[in-house]
């Protein structure tokens, strides 16, 4: 089958590589389509060891297998199942396992795919194929964030929220704080094509790292360390900032005025529980035509090379690689 590898120093490859044999336990995955996501692009310059590609959405290929032919996305954090995290449903933070689809183990950005059958989740057939990966990173993650903080916010009506970064978390943000209920809500970034997305959802643009209006709610998905310094600033007293976006470089808080002299919440929240499958569905089922303006190009798996620096430049969206249609 064909694959792609992620050589090192922005250099993508298009090899052939032997088709995946699932292990007990495992079955294989036809892949339809893989969403491209921000994250990738430190594979992208430090090179993978595995086939790169975490937001995959497929068809079951094994003959006599209970689940061949049905359509599942595929959930990234391998799990045991039987630690307490496990137990208590909180299966992306399990005990045990470290294991994540697409970064030590081989993902999506190719035709096939080995996966744990504890890792598919389900799609229905209302579901396109250009909508399914979304139900990954853009909804669940977003999503499961802004449950995981539902307890500490005030009505959804009444939030101030600001958004740091209109990438696909960040407007997936967007669209389920409006599916909420939420009507006041700033976006920062500093591509215009984001912003202007952005805005035709309904969002408010306020300039990157202004500092003069306080938030309820600030959720940071750009991983930009101004931006994680802006957010503990103008959190309002008694809200949240909630920190989504990944960078791995050292973060030094700066005890500032504006930092010391409030009580806010600090909220890091990751990915999110398989029990949220079924209501990330309905999300999507309601705000699908929101959801349907983020999938901006789908392209065959030979444009790759093109495709992904684009992407990192910000230059698309949510771009899906296209493999066996």
């Amino acid at each position: 089958m064909q694959a792609i590898r992620f050589a090192g120093t922005q250099r993508i490859e298009t090899v052939d590589r032997p088709w995946p044999t699932p292990a007990d336990g495992e079955v294989l995955l036809r892949v339809r389509r893989t969403a491209l996501c921000g994250s990738d692009g430190k594979l992208w310059h430090k090179g993978a060891e595995h086939t790169p590609g975490h937001e995959i959405f497929g068809v079951v290929d094994q003959p006599g297998h209970a689940l061949h032919g049905r359509r599942h996305a595929v959930y990234m954090p391998v799990h045991c199942g039987q630690c307490e995290r496990c137990r208590a449903g909180q299966t992306h933070t399990c005990e045990s396992q470290s294991t994540l689809i697409g970064w030590n183990r081989d993902g999506g950005y190719a035709q096939a795919v080995a996966v744990p059958a504890q890792c598919l989740l389900p799609v229905p057939d209302d579901i396109p194929d250009d909508l399914a990966p979304l139900l990954l990173d853009t909804i669940g993650t977003a999503a499961h964030a802004l449950r995981l903080v539902q307890p500490l916010m005030r009505e959804p009506a009444a939030l101030r929220v600001l958004i740091t970064g209109a990438g696909p978390v960040g407007l997936g943000g967007l669209i389920a704080l409006q599916d909420m209920g939420a009507e006041n809500v700033c976006v920062a970034d500093p591509r215009a094509n984001r912003c202007a997305l952005a805005e035709a959802l309904g969002a408010r643009i306020r300039p990157v790292g202004d500092r003069s209006r306080r938030f309820d709610l600030v959720l940071e998905t750009s991983g930009n360390l101004a931006a994680r310094d802006q957010g503990l600033e103008v959190v309002a007293a008694q809200g949240v900032m909630l920190w989504v976006g990944e960078n791995d470089a050292p973060w030094t808080v700066h005890e500032s005025k504006p930092v010391r002299r409030k009580d806010f919440f600090l909220v890091r929240s990751f990915y999110f529980p398989k029990g949220d499958h079924e209501a990330n569905l309905a999300l999507l089922r309601r705000r699908r035509a929101s959801y349907e303006q983020l999938v901006d190009h789908v392209f065959p798996m030979a444009q790759m090379a093109a495709e992904f620096p684009l992407f990192m430049a910000g230059e698309r969206i949510k771009p899906l690689m296209r493999a066996n249609d």
